[in-house]
């Protein structure tokens, strides 16, 4: 239907498929009733479960993504220290020389194809997750720390 499945089972997020079939829900729905402070503390206690549970479930493979970027990391510095100190890399020609040294180019290009499939935001997405939620909370007079967990900071004065 008009909604789309989370990765966690048993969870739905319901999105609205066109901003103007969204502008005339919005308009159309009646004002939402007073809550008491017992509803809001149980709003505030499912979002930040939810919360916390989406940035744990990204990080198993966030952990995966930094051990692969790790290791071709690794490999294309090795590679790069052999094809330096190798005496025939001044005498020949650039591309003969990365053709004399096949690891350090096979993982050099793995590297940079990795950068361009996008491994920099993966091995950061809860990170990012938080500052973005961080952003939106602080409207609310509220932020979270890197796990999800909601800080509710006090209120401001008024004189």
């Amino acid at each position: 239907e008009g909604g789309t499945r989370s990765r966690l089972p048993g969870l739905r997020c319901d999105r609205v498929r066109d901003a103007e079939e969204g502008a005339a829900v919005r308009s159309d729905r009646p004002p939402l009733p007073a809550m008491n402070s017992l509803e809001q503390a149980e709003d505030l206690k499912a979002f930040e479960r939810r919360l916390t549970e989406y940035i744990a479930c990204l990080q198993p493979a966030t952990g995966r993504w930094r051990m692969i970027l790790i290791v071709v990391s690794v490999c294309t510095a090795t590679g790069a220290w052999n094809w330096l100190i190798d005496p025939e890399t001044q005498k020949v020609s650039f591309f003969t020389s990365l053709w004399n040294h096949p690891f350090f180019t096979i993982s050099c290009i793995t590297l940079i194809g990795l950068f361009f499939a996008g491994i920099h935001k993966r091995v950061v997405a809860p990170s990012i997750i938080a500052a973005r939620c961080r952003t939106v909370l602080a409207e609310y007079n509220m932020s979270c720390d890197d796990t999800g967990k909601l800080i509710l900071k006090p209120r401001p004065h008024v004189q």
